[in-house]
């Protein structure tokens, strides 16, 4: 047990310096840079919630856009003003926005749960799969809502003096502009969220997803309630979706339908699928390598044969990008099919670890 508690020590010196690498980056770092961190801090929130989903009780979805974008078009027409000209809103202030537009996809997930607790593997993955489609369709159908194929803006989130937008405040002599305020505003969140499903997870509702998804049978003898614990996490999931949703419109400004689609759900699955299915540090790993690599490529990619600049010749970076995290998620399945993360745990020097005990790396 001793060298269980060395390794809890290093763990909470591990987690400090994190922290304080969180709250100094802002201040070192280029607006692009911190922009693509707030970015991926969002996107994390969301690559959680399909790991808990889909890692953790087995549940494949395709739909996962489809609640991302219910949480974001959600806050554009609750804090939207609504007398703009722009179309539906009722004007409430954008931080009660974020909790209403986040419990809303949780409804909406909690609307579909009982399908989905019906379901599994790929019939569930085909029901979901529908929703995208007839999401996108909504999304270019309700302009009153939506701004339609046009798309509409999504309203800054002000706290304060903060904005999206931007301020002039320095705190401790470092300026907190649009792009540091949304760096600390998404990270906190993701912190939150993380520190929760870690709870919940090494909980009795934690137990039982794990016990659905190992042994549905079996876990239904024990007398858990797979119906009910199928559709705690699916809504739990949404909510998740939701807020990332959310996060994802105030960051990006402007929503349009298009980007909604099929290829976003299929970039949050490739989250989880590089990062690790089971743990929350798998999902936001993923959401690095997934939402970092096109970002990354945008500006170096020209040192890379064949890769040119978007409209010039050559392969854009966003299509080398989706190449790229392609060939990580058929090299992962192949030599490390629990992700990114796993294969670090085994890294891990074994006198770090005590036997009986979990990997370091893992929320198990």
């Amino acid at each position: 047990m001793s060298k269980f508690r060395d390794w809890r020590g290093r763990r909470w010196v591990i987690l400090a310096a994190v922290v304080l690498l969180g709250l100094a980056l802002p201040a070192i770092l280029d607006p692009y840079w911190i922009q693509l961190g707030a970015l991926i801090f969002a996107a994390s929130i969301g690559s959680i919630g399909l790991m808990l989903l889909f890692g953790r009780v087995g549940q494949l979805s395709f739909g996962h856009s489809f609640f991302l974008a219910v949480g974001a078009y959600s806050y554009v027409w609750i804090a939207s003003p609504g007398n703009d000209g722009s179309g539906w809103g009722l004007g409430l202030p954008s931080l009660l926005a974020i909790p209403l537009a986040m419990g809303i996809a949780a409804i909406a997930g909690l609307i579909f749960s009982p399908i989905a607790s019906r379901m599994k593997g790929l019939t569930l993955g085909l029901a979901t799969l529908s929703l995208v489609f007839i999401g996108v369709w909504l999304l270019n159908t309700l302009e009153p809502l939506t701004g339609g194929y046009n798309g509409r803006n999504a309203p800054p989130l002000q706290i304060g003096a903060f904005s999206s937008l931007g301020s002039n405040i320095s705190v401790l002599g470092v300026p907190i502009g649009s792009a540091q305020f949304l760096w600390y505003v998404t990270l906190a969140l993701l912190a939150a969220v993380g520190a929760f499903t870690v709870t919940l997870l090494k909980g009795r509702i934690g137990r039982a997803f794990t016990a659905i998804r190992d042994a549905e049978v079996h876990a239904a003898a024990l007398g858990v309630e797979v119906a009910r614990y199928r559709a705690i996490a699916f809504t739990i999931s949404s909510a998740y979706a939701g807020l990332a949703g959310v996060l994802l419109a105030i960051i990006i400004q402007r929503l349009t339908p298009g980007y909604w689609g099929l290829s976003l759900t299929l970039s949050y699955l490739a989250m989880i699928v590089i990062g690790g299915l089971r743990s929350v540090s798998g999902a936001i790993v993923g959401a690095v390598v997934v939402m970092g690599l096109p970002a990354v490529l945008q500006l170096y990619g020209y040192a890379i044969p064949g890769v040119g600049s978007e409209g010039g010749t050559g392969l854009g970076p966003a299509v080398v990008a989706q190449v790229a995290y392609g060939a990580v998620v058929v090299v992962v399945l192949m030599f490390a099919p629990d992700g990114l993360v796993g294969l670090l745990a085994r890294l891990v020097p074994k006198r770090w670890r005590v036997s009986g005990e979990v990997p370091p790396t893992s929320v198990r």
